[in-house]
């Protein structure tokens, strides 16, 4: 394939393997990671720039838990927006408090889903003092987050996409490598090449001869 081509499919095993050993060892130099793969260094590096080139990795800054800077409260608040304004003034609005790490247009009865964090219970009510002031909103409605259960993560879909390729390549190549079944020529079948099949031939006749 050429280092231009783009591949049928996001995700095979060894961009998985790559993907998982990155998540892992974020600090992991292209050279060892070729080693650990059992790949070449140029083949490591063309699949880090062809994943990147596709947006699989978007970037390789750290994972940051707001907990450890001190937001240890987590919220989520649906906002009810003012139809004339549209969204996209109010999304930059809130993208000038730093407490505001997510926010995304909804279905349902709000409009706009945020998730802030904040320092305490009370400076909770700061953040979304702030949150409802933007202009543009109308009223907010909030949850608080008691526990993560399931915590952000894409791992297991890179999994199950490079299974699922592989998957895919096995049984292109169990195809590819089954004989070419004969085909019928009116009342015959004619094997590969336009020959007929020996065990198909009247006895005591010869290939390409009629009975």
């Amino acid at each position: 394939m050429k280092e231009d081509a783009v591949p049928a499919e996001p995700v095979d095993g060894l961009d998985g393997r790559l993907i998982e050993l990155l998540a892992a060892e974020p600090r992991i130099g292209v050279l060892e990671a070729s080693r650990r793969l059992g790949v070449a260094r140029g083949t490591v590096q063309a699949r880090l720039d062809r994943l990147a080139r596709r947006g699989v990795i978007r970037g390789y800054g750290p994972d940051i838990d707001p907990a450890a800077l001190g937001y240890g409260v987590t919220a989520f608040v649906t906002l009810q927006i003012r139809q004339p304004g549209g969204h996209d003034p109010v999304a930059e609005r809130l993208a000038a408090i730093p407490e505001v790490i997510e926010a995304h247009t909804i279905t349902g009865p709000g409009d706009m889903l945020c998730r802030i964090v904040a320092r305490s219970n009370q400076d909770l009510q700061r953040v979304i003092d702030l949150v409802v002031d933007v202009r543009g909103v109308e009223r907010a409605s909030t949850v608080i987050s008691l526990a993560t259960q399931v915590p952000y993560r894409t791992l297991p879909l890179v999994r199950q996409a490079a299974r699922a390729a592989e998957s895919r390549a096995a049984e292109s190549r169990a195809a590819e490598s089954r004989p070419a079944e004969p085909r019928a020529v009116g009342s015959r079948a004619v094997g590969p090449g336009g020959a007929e099949p020996p065990g198909l031939r009247p006895r005591g006749t010869r290939p390409g001869t009629r009975a």
